[in-house]
């Protein structure tokens, strides 16, 4: 786990440094800079109107009774991609908007609860419920 955490905060930075080189390369310093900030702007806009849409959501489903579990990770995902998009590099921005695409959440949910699922073991017992007469 360690060894991953450290590639992910060694590689992508690499990545994205890399890849703005490049981009400054083809198009120049001033409209690499550009981009970097059209594309955070415009993704934090995104990331709060998808935010307060799931967060309508969430109260419609609390207030028709239903467990609000997907609009709850939705809400830990555009969290996420919020994060991403602050962060000042293409491919951040790109997982970002990505993560901000409904069908890319629901692709993720189904993929964890899967994982999730497949690593939980299930242990009977053989216990008994007991109740007293008063209640």
């Amino acid at each position: 786990m360690l060894f991953r955490l450290f590639l992910l905060f060694t590689l992508v930075p690499l990545a994205e440094l890399a890849l703005l080189l490049e981009i400054g390369q083809r198009l120049g310093a001033w409209p690499t800079l550009g981009l970097v900030v059209l594309t955070g702007a415009l993704g934090a806009y995104l990331a709060r109107l998808t935010g307060l849409h799931t967060l309508q959501k969430l109260r419609d489903d609390l207030v028709r009774g239903v467990p609000p579990v997907a609009r709850l990770f939705d809400a830990a995902l555009i969290f996420a991609a919020g994060l991403l998009l602050i962060t000042p590099g293409v491919l951040t921005d790109g997982a970002g908007l990505a993560l901000l695409l409904p069908s890319v959440r629901d692709a993720i949910r189904k993929y964890l609860k899967r994982r999730f699922l497949s690593r939980m073991v299930v242990h009977p017992t053989a216990w008994t419920w007991e109740v007293d007469d008063e209640g």
